[in-house]
């Protein structure tokens, strides 16, 4: 079943979560340990983050540059492939622009094809991937531009413009969405304005970023709707797990921490303060998204998959 449909069809809250590829020399039973913790849940669908290599120029003795990658990830389709192939639950793993080129994401599908995933996360992903002097032809701008590939290759038109035989199982996808606004967006007018077309191009769903107000959420679907955007707007939710994250996160995220929180967490002197503080608001936080009938939370689980089952074992 699509992820659509999963959730579609769920009786109560569905329940997902997203893990991050471990990186080089670690093992996918680091995958694994998270998903048996938080598989008793019945997650619905797992999303598997993608991400780019990063890099440092190391100074050499005659005054050169050489660059040198310092972090390295197995890749998102491998991941799908073996956790789907594991424990039979929909993976979903992220196709993002930056970072990746127009070719690499046509294998990718090819790939995901052969091994029996279709279902996608259709992201933009980091901006500040592409290095200076990149060819930015040979890379999709926008998750829009993404979006054409996907549906150019379910129709059976190559990247290069060539025609092969169409897919049996066409992709299905989500995309995201801003509860807070798109940092680069001008106003919410033009964001929304750019959500329709995501919809009206394909979207099944729209996963939301990370929020801790859920004011804000409400307040943002009920725009969306009265602009007749009719997709389900999956709330995106991550516990605090560490004192600094009160400061970091918003200038990451672009994301409020509402006062009573912010307040709470400035009494904090450790960060098992701040992560009891964190479940506890995330709790009370998710029971009111479930009282308010929405269709599915989603979690992010990076360096939070302990809080993450805290707060599930509550609410679900």
């Amino acid at each position: 079943m699509k992820v659509i449909d999963l959730i579609n069809s769920s009786k109560s809250t569905a329940f997902s979560f997203e893990i991050l590829p471990p990186l080089k020399g670690n093992s996918i039973q680091k995958v694994y340990n998270v998903i048996d913790k938080l598989i008793e849940f019945d997650p619905k669908y797992i999303n598997i983050t993608s991400h780019h290599s990063e890099y440092i120029y190391k100074t050499l003795p005659d005054g050169s540059f050489q660059k040198v990658n310092i972090r390295k990830r197995p890749g998102s389709v491998a991941i799908a492939s073996a956790i789907q192939n594991k424990y039979g639950i929909t993976a979903v793993p992220h196709i993002i622009c930056k970072g990746f080129t127009k070719d690499e994401t046509e294998y990718a599908l090819i790939d995901l094809n052969f091994l029996g995933v279709y279902d996608l996360l259709l992201l933009r992903g980091d901006v500040k991937t592409l290095e200076a002097g990149q060819k930015t032809d040979i890379y999709h701008e926008h998750a829009t531009d993404l979006q054409q590939q996907v549906n150019d290759f379910n129709k059976g038109i190559a990247i290069d413009g060539s025609v092969f035989e169409a897919n049996e199982t066409p992709f299905s996808y989500g995309m995201a969405c801003y509860p807070e606004k798109h940092e680069e967006a001008p106003n919410m007018e033009s964001d929304i304005f750019y959500l329709k077309e995501k919809v009206k191009n394909g979207a099944d769903y729209l996963v939301t970023q990370m929020f801790f107000d859920n004011e804000k959420y409400y307040a943002f679907v009920d725009r969306c709707r009265a602009e007749g955007i009719t997709v389900p707007i999956i709330p995106g939710i991550k516990p605090i797990v560490f004192k600094n994250q009160l400061t970091v996160l918003p200038k990451i995220f672009r994301s409020d921490i509402p006062e009573p929180f912010a307040t709470e967490l400035r009494k904090c002197k450790t960060d098992d303060e701040a992560k009891a503080v964190g479940v506890e608001w995330c709790i009370q936080q998710c029971k009111d998204l479930i009282a308010h009938g929405v269709p599915s939370l989603h979690f992010y689980t990076m360096m939070a998959s302990d809080s993450v089952y805290k707060v599930a074992k509550e609410v679900y």
